[in-house]
């Protein structure tokens, strides 16, 4: 039923939202801005990116014809850059913007954008699975609720990350652009790891996406404690 996939889609994501705010221990982020980002990822950045994602693959197919290498291309290449596009785009929106006064603060709102935007694609991917039986749903829960959760709000936490640098510190444009190639590698390694489990139907590459997600989403909360600790230390 609906409301079931509703809860598996939305409320661990929620949860981790709340998780990702209160590492904050000073001057935690608002909620409505909080919610605001969320639901960008879950709504805007999710469409932005299935338009994008959908252009590139058919200018592709112009140039690949088979289709195992095209799926991998898109999964590998084009959507993690397309992806860690559209869902940090929150950020620069001004009711988002004018509370990023801290420089975590970045890291935080980039988390939830990841985080909104994975919501909706566990929606999604629970609709397509849903007649595919109880453990197929079990499993699509676990890897999507654990692994994807974490590796979006990692990758797009890093983006976020060089967003307020360049807002606090100034500089340019360079600042965000680095980063942003290191949330599309993040995002493209996780995915690589869960390709390799579907080409070899084994299990290792899925273990290895999961805690690759669980390493970066503490490396992230690490750095907001660090950040805030020498903040309030100087």
């Amino acid at each position: 039923m609906l409301w079931i996939l509703l809860l598996f889609a939305f409320i661990p994501p929620l949860i981790y939202l709340a998780w990702i705010r209160n590492t904050e221990k000073y001057e935690r982020e608002p909620w409505i801005p909080l919610l605001f980002t969320f639901l960008w990822g879950a709504t805007i950045a999710v469409i932005a990116a299935f338009i994008l994602e959908t252009l590139l693959a058919i200018q592709l197919m112009d140039f690949i014809k088979n289709g195992n290498i095209l799926t991998i291309l898109i999964g590998v290449v084009v959507a993690p850059i397309v992806e860690e596009f559209t869902k940090p785009l929150a950020l620069t929106m001004n009711i988002v913007k004018k509370n990023i006064n801290e420089i975590e603060d970045g890291l935080v709102y980039g988390a939830v954008a990841g985080l909104g935007f994975s919501a909706m694609e566990n929606l999604l991917y629970g609709i397509k699975f849903y007649n595919q039986g109880i453990w197929v749903l079990l499993a699509l829960f676990y890897t999507r609720t654990v692994g994807c959760c974490l590796l979006h709000a990692s990758a797009t936490a890093l983006t976020g990350y060089g967003y307020s640098k360049k807002l606090i510190q100034g500089g340019s444009i360079t600042k965000v652009i680095h980063f942003f190639i290191i949330a599309i590698a993040a995002h493209s390694l996780y995915n690589i790891f869960a390709f390799s489990s579907a080409i070899t139907g084994q299990i290792t590459g899925v273990v290895a996406a999961i805690i690759f997600a669980i390493l970066s989403i503490t490396w992230v909360r690490k750095k907001i404690k660090k950040i805030e600790l020498t903040e309030k230390g100087s």
